[in-house]
């Protein structure tokens, strides 16, 4: 798949995403502004209620004649003596008048009544009435008077002793002079003395804690949808890079096949010529071209077979004692001899006092002999190379230093992985399949060891492979 395909899928997924998120966002904010406008309506008829309740409580007899006597007033221009006949608990007049005595006294004294509110009763009109509309939420709230601009019950107390009780925890703060929960108390929005007021400090977390649930299962789907969607294009990218490395491995593969059968078929060819036919000696020499060209294939066929194994996890270890000194001795040797042929050094430095290890011999072989064929292939024209060993706490280092051309960070992550191969710049020199590192990778997590590369571009690169006394 085009790259520019790829990245365009990426993008309008992006943005579908993104769609998807902001449309969730939206429903669940016109979800909290319905809640909220339920909430207003719902306080609102509670208030009205009280306010109902109160203005009922100031039309009783008894609320009336108490009234009455607190001010010792005239009313309506009445001579005191004629309202106290009127408010005579004998008088058959008392009961009759005493819802228009107290439309009269709202007039007069609008005020007064303000003061008059049985605190207690006041309370409990509120709770009960929150609570039937089934708002269990805690609350603020206070009589506010136009007359002190001031309020004369707040929570259930009277301004002043609330301004007296200096350990009292209830402030008149900014939230309960600006709640928008308000009704008018006693007579109209002119002629009301005051207002009683509610405010709830924690309704804005009360109504997102209703869509809590809707909220997180939102996010929770959309993380899903999201995590699906990026492992999904890092999949599509990494079998994209597989491709291509598989497309350089089968080229490669290709090249390295077709320059033995070349061989092996000149020399097949020059074998019947009439000249050489005749002679022992050229047949001989041609034959043993061909058995190594035919080694050599059988080489590189055994190197993919053994990787297939591998990836099927289809070998088996053939354990035994391993002196790792004399492996690396070995290998050195093996070669010394093509890197003498380019004017460099091999040095070895067996530093491990304690060399035996359980491992398999064959494949721990292979693993030194591709490390040290590495260093010479990508190693400049006088290769420096330096093998060393030593003992570690819980088992043996062996180092493969050498002076090549190095690798850029970017690479340092991958060159372990199957087929891939580094970037070699103007080098077309250095063949391979790209399954040498990662050969020497599944043999040495094998033999439960670790290995690690450091390198700098230009500088060259340092293998680290420590391998466990026993598995």
């Amino acid at each position: 798949m085009n790259k520019k395909v790829i990245w365009g899928i990426v993008i309008i997924m992006t943005l579908a995403l993104i769609g998807v998120a902001v449309t969730q966002f939206i429903w669940i904010k016109a979800q909290v502004d319905l809640e909220e406008q339920s909430f207003d309506d719902k306080v609102i008829m509670a208030m009205n209620s009280v306010k109902i309740l109160l203005q009922e409580d100031t039309e009783t007899p008894e609320f009336v004649k108490g009234f009455y006597t607190e001010k010792r007033k005239s009313l309506f221009g009445l001579e005191n003596d004629k309202l106290s006949t009127l408010l005579s608990p004998k008088s058959n007049k008392f009961n009759t008048h005493s819802v228009e005595l107290a439309s009269l006294m709202r007039d007069l004294y609008p005020n007064d009544l303000l003061e008059s509110i049985n605190k207690v009763n006041l309370d409990r009109y509120i709770k009960e009435e929150l609570v039937d509309q089934g708002i269990d939420l805690k609350f603020d709230y206070g009589v506010y008077s136009k007359k002190i601009d001031g309020f004369v019950i707040r929570n259930g107390r009277f301004a002043v002793e609330v301004a007296t009780d200096a350990s009292s925890e209830i402030s008149e703060d900014r939230g309960l002079i600006d709640t928008p929960y308000k009704v008018q108390l006693f007579n109209d929005e002119e002629g009301s003395p005051g207002s009683l007021k509610i405010y709830f400090p924690s309704k804005r977390s009360w109504l997102w804690a209703k869509v809590v649930p809707s909220l997180l299962s939102s996010l929770l789907f959309t993380g899903l949808i999201l995590l699906c969607f990026s492992y999904t294009i890092f999949v599509i990218f990494r079998q994209k890079k597989v491709s291509e490395m598989k497309t350089d491995f089968i080229n490669n593969m290709t090249h390295e096949f077709k320059t033995p059968i070349a061989t092996i078929s000149l020399a097949t060819d020059s074998i019947t010529n009439n000249s050489v036919i005749s002679s022992e000696d050229k047949i001989r020499r041609f034959a043993k071209i061909i058995k190594q060209e035919n080694k050599r294939m059988l080489n590189q066929v055994e190197k993919v077979l053994q990787m297939a194994r591998i990836d099927k996890e289809n070998f088996n270890l053939k354990l035994t004692s391993v002196n790792i000194n004399d492996v690396v001795t070995q290998a050195a040797e093996n070669s010394r001899l093509k890197v003498v042929k380019r004017n460099g050094v091999l040095t070895a430095d067996l530093n491990a006092q304690n060399p035996l290890i359980e491992a398999d011999l064959t494949h721990i072989s292979n693993i030194i002999n591709n490390l040290l064929d590495n260093a010479e292939k990508y190693s400049s024209e006088e290769p420096e190379i330096h093998i060393s060993t030593k003992n570690l706490s819980k088992g043996v280092e062996i180092k493969v230093k050498d002076n090549g051309i190095g690798m850029p960070k970017d690479s340092l992550k991958h060159i372990f992985d199957k087929f891939y191969r580094v970037h070699t710049g103007n080098r077309h020199d250095v063949k391979g399949f790209g399954l040498g590192l990662s050969y020497v990778k599944a043999l040495v997590n094998a033999h439960k060891g670790s290995i690690s590369v450091a390198s700098e571009l230009g500088k060259g690169s340092t293998f680290t492979l420590i391998l466990p006394y026993q598995q």
